[in-house]
């Protein structure tokens, strides 16, 4: 075998291991694998390894891959998820074969329930959820029987026709199956597999008032669908025993469950009951805020489809639970955006220069899109003989070393020529408003025959041609590691830095002919992305990431 084959095979994660070898043993000729989300809200970065995963596996090995939605909890359930679920999917690169939802299987799964309680292994029960939880027992002591559990076979039937029939409030009865309460795993004791709920479902109306539970409706719609490898998280592991029973005894498909470790990542949420009270609490505008571990907000945000899934390959899969720093989430980005991103001069706190020898006009000035893409082309920048620069580019009196602008100091500005700073003007509180310079007509860049070396390079913007921006800067929701690991509320961690908005930007003038399906590097600055409440009279850029970790700098201060 190759050295690259050894490689390979090493580099197999558990889930493909076992696939390599079911299609080797000709178990399966080809593999199905499914995505099931909850219509219940909007997908996550955790979602995001998980699709990447199933989809993933069905591109490297022969099969596909369905979608199906959870839609069994008519009360948190939307359409609106189920688009935007949709949505995120093929924005990530991915594309299902069949769209699935377990409201197709209802009748199905209501003959499953029908067969179960013929074989004597499902009764109704009408004992409340406080008695019933009683009855359960503890995980070192056995259950108890409910009084119900005996009820023949005929009455089981005729109760959960009644139930179906929508004449028992919710809460009255639910259909549980018939196992164990003695069982060594506390899921196996009678585990309800219906309930009743009289809510209008998204997509089959009134029809029904009895919904069958996730484990019940889960693992079904698995075999249903003739799914080969059913991925779950392993807070699922001790459902799989049921999961296995209930094909068992149904003799239907045996499709099998696998169970991978979550990927937590700090600095953030992912649990959807907390992600659901930023937005309706209005801690943040919405799901697809910017700050927001959500998909869609980090497509809002500027990042890419490529950079999340790098992200998903280089943390993994594997049996244990672990914390992911978010950093390697922002280095996939960095690392993208570096290599697709447009190069733009912005200034953000605007100080005005001017060149007092600039022979006048205008003069346009060539400069690379992206040094990182050959074929990236240039663009064409007005230079004048009035610029701006960062106020934080100059320093009246600096420290040595200090190789930005300063009286009597000289530097290249990027693109353009070598300047000299010959005046301070000054406003009535003594606050610098103006410099005045001069220029070295032999230091163009490209041409440069002046001699002269410089160590400081200043990115600027002409100011009659100057675009106005606003910019907002995000930055982590979260200033500690775990919020919801954190004494007292999770939202009391909340990061008050991070949103910062800059009005006062000026940029070059390609700016104002931006695209929303560009990404842009201002230089020194970060990556931007134009943002969707941009208008006819206004542009507005969101910072996607920063051009380094400026956390783990702050992390060792600490």
């Amino acid at each position: 075998m190759s050295e690259e084959l050894k490689k390979e095979e090493k580099s197999l994660n558990f889930l493909e291991e076992i696939i390599e070898d079911d299609l080797k043993n000709g178990k399966y000729k080809s593999i199905v694998t499914r995505f099931p989300p909850e219509p219940n809200g909007y997908l996550h970065i955790g979602h995001a390894s998980s699709i990447c995963l199933n989809f993933g596996l069905t591109r490297k090995y022969p099969g596909y891959t369905n979608l199906r939605f959870d839609d069994t909890n008519p009360v948190t359930e939307d359409t609106e998820y189920v688009d935007s679920i949709k949505d995120d999917i093929r924005w990530l690169g991915f594309e299902w074969k069949n769209e699935r939802y377990a409201s197709d299987y209802f009748d199905t799964l209501h003959g499953y329930a029908i067969k179960l309680i013929e074989k004597g292994l499902a009764y109704v029960d009408d004992i409340t959820a406080e008695e019933m939880a009683t009855l359960k027992g503890t995980p070192t002591e056995p259950g108890k029987n409910s009084p119900c559990r005996d009820r023949s076979v005929q009455e089981n039937l005729d109760l959960f026709a009644r139930m179906k029939a929508g004449e028992f409030p919710d809460g009255a009865m639910t259909l549980r199956a018939k196992i164990d309460m003695a069982h060594i795993n506390m899921l196996m004791r009678d585990p309800i597999l219906y309930r009743i709920k009289h809510a209008h479902h998204h997509r089959t109306g009134d029809k029904w008032c009895i919904y069958p539970m996730y484990d019940f409706a889960h693992g079904q719609s698995d075999s249903i669908e003739e799914i080969t490898h059913s991925i779950c998280t392993m807070e699922f592991v001790p459902h799989r025993e049921l999961y296995d029973w209930l094909i068992e005894k149904l003799e239907i498909y045996p499709s099998h469950q696998y169970e991978f470790a979550r990927r937590n990542i700090n600095f953030t949420v992912t649990s959807k009951p907390n992600l659901l009270q930023l937005p309706t609490e209005k801690f943040v505008p919405g799901w697809d805020d910017p700050r927001m571990p959500t998909i869609t907000g980090l497509r809002r945000r500027g990042y890419t489809p490529d950079s999340i899934r790098e992200f998903c390959d280089r943390i993994g899969i594997a049996k244990r639970d672990n914390i992911v720093d978010v950093g390697v989430l922002e280095f996939c980005v960095r690392e993208h955006l570096n290599k697709i991103a447009l190069r733009r001069m912005v200034v953000f706190d605007p100080l005005k220069l001017v060149i007092t020898n600039y022979p006048g006009g205008e003069e346009m000035l060539p400069s690379e899109n992206n040094p990182e893409d050959p074929a990236g082309g240039e663009r064409l920048i007005p230079f004048s003989a009035e610029l701006c620069i960062e106020r934080d580019d100059f320093m009246e009196n600096p420290p040595k070393k200090y190789f930005r602008l300063a009286p009597g100091q000289m530097v290249r500005l990027k693109s353009a020529y070598i300047i000299r700073c010959d005046e301070v003007i000054k406003d009535e509180k003594g606050e610098v408003k103006e410099l005045r310079c001069t220029y070295i007509p032999e230091s163009k860049s490209g041409s440069d025959t002046s001699g002269i070396n410089v160590k400081g390079t200043l990115h600027w913007v002409s100011f009659p041609h100057a675009v106005s921006l606003e910019i907002r800067e995000y930055d982590r929701l979260f200033k500690v590691e775990d919020p919801s690991d954190e004494e007292g509320d999770f939202k009391d961690y909340l990061n008050p830095a991070s949103l910062k908005i800059v009005s006062t930007a000026l940029a070059e003038a390609s700016l104002a002919k931006a695209v929303f399906n560009e990404r842009y590097q201002f230089i020194r600055k970060g990556y931007f992305c134009l943002d969707k409440d941009t208008s006819a009279s206004r542009l507005v850029f969101n910072r996607t990431v920063t051009l380094k970790d400026g956390w783990s700098k702050e992390a060792k201060k600490g």
